[in-house]
């Protein structure tokens, strides 16, 4: 189960609808081992496409060696889909390689008619998929 503070929660939504109709991206560290999202770092989609988003490699480097420095590791892996529901695709499996990373999508598109976005959480480890609960709340 992912844990996320409504902050979190609401500053993840409110960059994937920022960025829409590109695809958004970025991270959320949290202490190392902890599994509990802290920092919000949104990050550019160097693709720029509505259909595909890759962190760009130098921004990225940065971010794993302040990670480090700060004993944090990515909690949360998020992006947005702009045209699909919140499921993982191909491509997005291929690229996750944090294991112990919960991957957040949120869908700015209504394909369900449940609202003006899906926020759904996964886990995505050797290529298999396995989709788990979100509690919002106020604090930890």
């Amino acid at each position: 189960m992912l844990t996320i503070t409504q902050a979190l929660h609401d500053q993840i939504v409110a960059h994937s609808r920022a960025d829409h109709p590109d695809e958004a991206c970025g991270v959320v560290a949290g202490p190392a081992g902890t599994d509990r999202p802290e920092r919000f770092i949104p990050m550019l989609n160097a693709a720029r496409s509505p259909t595909f988003y890759e962190f760009d490699s130098a921004d990225l480097l940065k971010l794993y060696r302040e990670m480090d420095d700060r004993d944090e590791e990515p909690v949360i892996v998020y992006h947005s889909h702009t045209a699909t529901e919140a499921y993982p695709s191909r491509t997005d499996v291929t690229y996750a390689n944090e294991p112990g990373a919960h991957y957040v999508l949120v869908s700015t598109a209504d394909t369900d008619d449940a609202g003006p976005f899906q926020f759904r959480s996964y886990r995505i480890v050797d290529g298999e998929i396995t989709e788990e609960d979100v509690q919002v709340v106020e604090a930890y």
